[in-house]
Parts: C-alpha cells; structure tokens; sequence
C-alpha cells in the first residue's frame, strides 16, 4: 500500500470526486457529431495545449525505468525523436488539417480514395489508438497501490479512465485534461524540488551514477536508439494530433498549439529524467526498476507531497488513456459502423461511439493483460501502424501524387501485413531459439519499404488518383466542394 496517511488518501478521495463531478456535469446532454467527436471546433488555445500535451505521457512508468537503467539516453530515445515529429506535423499537416474540416483520419483517406482504404484506415487507427499500454501502466500503479492483482486492476484502470467520456465525449475528455495537465507537472515539480533539496545538484547524480548514464545511447546499442527516431514518424499519423487539430478553432491555432506544447514536453521531459536519474542514484539495487518513481516516491516525499506525486502519476497516465480511448471508441462508431450503414444523417453517431467505448475498452485490457510490456506495445504497434498511414495520408493533404482506390488500398495492407509479420515472427520463435526479426530487420525498416515499393509499382502500373468526394463526407466552406 503506498500511503497510510489519511491526507495521502485524500487527495486521491479528491480527484475520484472531481472525474465524478465531470460525469454529472455532462451527464444527460444530448450532443451531436460535431459536439460528441471535436468539441463543437470550439477548443480555445490553452485548452488545446493542456490536452496535447497531457495525452503524450501516458507510459510514466516505462519511462522512469528507462531513464532508472539508461540515464539521460531516456531523453533522446523518448523524447527529441518526437518533438522532431511534432514539429513536422506542426508545419507540414496542422494547417492543412484544420483547413480540411473533417473528423478524422479514415475521413480524409475516404474523401481522397473511396470507402476501401478509409476502412482499411479506420483499422490502423484503431490499432494505433487501443490505449493498451497506458492501460496496463495504470493497472500496474493500482496493483502496487492497493497490493491488489494485476488482472482486476487493468479492468479497473480501464473503467476508471474512461467512464467520464461515455457522455460528454470530446468534451470531457479536454476539461479532465486540464486539471491533468496541472497535476503532472505539480506532482514532478515536487518531486523534484524535494530530492534536489535532500541530496544535491548535478554534483551528486555525476559521483553517484555509473559514467554511461551521461552518454547518448546510455550503454544500449546505437541501433536500439536510433529506431526510435524512425518510429516516431508515427506523429505525423498520430490520430491524437489529427483530432485536435479538426478541434481546434481555425488552422493557425492548430498549428501554434503544438509548436507551444513541445516548450511543454521539453520541461516534462526534464522533470522525468532528472527525477529517474535519482531513482537509480538513491535506490542503485531495485528488482524491478519499472516502479523507479513509486519507489523513489516511498523514501524521498513527506504525507502530502506523497500524495501530490501519485496523483502526477495517475493523472498523467489517465490523461493518455481517456484520450485514446475516445478516439477508438470514435473510430468503431464513426469510421465502420456508420460508415459500413451508409447513413445520411450522422445523428446516431455518438450512440454507434458510446458502443466504441466498450468494445475499444474490451480490447485494450485484453492485449495489455496478454503482452505485459508498455515499450514492446510501444514498439510494435508503432511500427505497424505508420507505414501503414503514413504515405496514403501524406499525399492526401499534398494534393498531388495520389494513387487511385484499388492501388492505395494495396500500399495499406502490403506494409500492414508484413510488419505484422515480422513482429509474430519473433514473438512466435520456437523455444530454445534466439527470438529475431527476420534478416535482422526491425519492422518498421521493413514496412516502410514494403509501402514505397508497392506505391511504386502502383505509379507505375496503376491510375493516378483524383479526389473522391463522397456525399457523407462533411465538409466546410473552407475545403472547396
């Protein structure tokens, strides 16, 4: 059990109050689409900001046992390969998204190719967006909480983070975000201050820990590192950017949104690292350093500020799960089962969503009770899921290039099979065999050349294509009909 004082257990009494009082402020409002699934395009700019940044850290643990075995190499494998992406969506698809005034991603693929590759879409999206790994970090931080089982706690995590979207959709999930994002950088700001205070600056962490923890990789092979860099292009695909960009009030803002929240990632950035580089100082001989920061938590911080810190944790991982929980409950009701219906009208949409909820809910604590590791979750579906998207959705907002519907469906499920394959490959080698990718070959390498060799083949032997315009796609006075 991580406390016994009652003003540990308050603050969490608290904040269980608070997700409670979200669900009956929303509670009973009939939304429609635009309402349910963005917010009514109404986000204001510091909204948009907090909810960015709170739902990109959900996987606090996985990274304060990185920073606890790799040191500052933590920063430059989970932290500057994504700011690099959240710059180039920041300048290459943030404006251009808004501008298009569309829901989501298979939205766009369908306007540009047809119905086939927005479903085909709609998939590696969901995939993308099953918050499994948050949801088996939270389940994890009950678990040593509560000294409860892990199953149960996944199912109550999973419960816990998402009961306050069934209603309010969007909307719900922004103003828990805020008080979120608060409470992340209170509870490391904390932290921090108080393990600097009790054992010192840079001067103590360079005598206290081991030389590698001050280099680039950290000790961990160069190549572990720098697919990270390549993984990260899943930014640019990322379903979390794309929905709030569509929510934001006018393109700029888009825009500026995510050039402010890397400022933001940066300082959080630092907070977790410093705080993992403690850990490892103070606490040299943990069993498992995936509860670095619980346990650095246990002997540094005082009742109170305890409670402050778990609350960080809790928060920063929730954010994350709410967030892409919404958005596969969204991607089942919106992009298959409204889409496969055909329907006119899109005012059963929040309720096909509400179904998504459950089934997105089902599936994530399923996979994460299965595959028990935030950074292979990470990892794999990463690598899945952006060659995939990748090049279909970039030549969407270019305008030019484009593939017709039959080709374009084919360079989305060649490169989705074959990463597949090849992380099955590895996690299905016979027993007493050295697990490997086949030819050593990371996934995604692999499946971003299997998507540029079947483009090319489709340039070459295929129709180009021209936008498709679909009567159930919604547009706006912005995008020209």
């Amino acid at each position: 059990m991580f406390s016994r004082s009652p003003l540990d257990w308050g603050l969490i009494v608290l904040y269980v109050g608070f997700l409670v009082g979200v669900w009956l402020r929303l509670f009973g409002r009939r939304l429609d689409a635009l309402d349910y699934l963005l917010a009514g395009r109404r986000i204001t700019l510091p909204a948009l900001v907090a909810t960015l940044v709170s739902t990109w850290y959900g996987g606090i643990l996985g990274v304060g046992e990185y920073a606890y075995r790799f040191g500052v190499s933590n920063w430059l494998v989970f932290g500057v390969p994504y700011y690099i992406g959240a710059l180039l969506f920041a300048w290459l698809f943030a404006r251009r998204a808004r501008a298009a005034a569309l829901y989501t991603i298979p939205d766009l693929l369908d306007r540009h190719y047809g119905r086939g590759p927005a479903l085909m879409g709609a998939l590696a999206v969901f995939v993308a967006s099953a918050p499994a790994a948050y949801v088996l970090m939270l389940g994890t931080l009950f678990a040593a909480m509560f000294g409860l089982p892990l199953v149960p706690c996944v199912l109550a995590a999973t419960a816990t983070s998402v009961f306050y979207v069934y209603r309010g959709g969007f909307r719900g999930v922004v103003i828990t975000d805020l008080v979120q994002f608060a409470l992340m950088f209170i509870g490391f700001g904390v932290m921090l201050a108080f393990l600097v205070a009790r054992h010192g600056g840079l001067g103590y962490l360079t005598t206290a820990l081991p030389a590698s923890h001050f280099t680039w990789n950290g000790g961990a092979p160069p190549q572990a590192v720098l697919v990270w860099y390549v993984i990260a292009l899943s930014t640019l695909v990322d379903p979390g950017f794309w929905q709030r960009a569509y929510a934001a009030r006018d393109p700029a803002m888009a825009r500026r949104a995510v050039l402010i929240s890397i400022g933001f990632w940066v300082l959080f950035d630092f907070l977790t690292t410093s705080t993992g580089l403690y850990a490892r100082a103070v606490l040299p001989h943990l069993s498992d350093p995936v509860f670095a920061f619980p346990e650095i938590a246990q002997v540094t911080l005082p009742p109170f500020a305890l409670g402050l810190f778990y609350l960080g944790l809790i928060a920063t991982v929730m954010s994350t799960i709410d967030s892409y929980g919404f958005i596969a409950a969204t991607t089942i009701g919106r992009d298959v089962i409204w889409r496969l219906k055909g329907e006119r009208t899109e005012e059963r949409v929040p309720a096909y969503s509400r179904l998504g909820l459950w089934i997105a809910g089902a599936f994530a604590a399923a996979l994460a009770v299965t595959r028990q590791s935030v950074i292979a979750l990470w990892h794999d579906l990463g690598s899945i899921v952006t060659p995939t998207l990748l090049l279909p959705v970039a030549l969407a907002l270019a305008g030019r290039g484009r593939l017709g519907p039959r080709w374009t469906l084919a360079a989305m499920l060649v490169p989705f099979a074959v990463t597949l394959y090849w992380v099955a490959a590895k996690d299905l080698a016979p027993p007493g065999t050295a697990a490997a990718y086949p030819w050593s070959l990371e996934p995604i390498y692999a499946g971003l050349g299997a998507s540029l060799l079947t483009y090319a083949l489709g340039r070459a032997f295929g129709s180009r294509g021209a936008a498709v315009r679909h009567a159930d796609a919604p547009h706006s006075e912005e995008t020209p009909s």
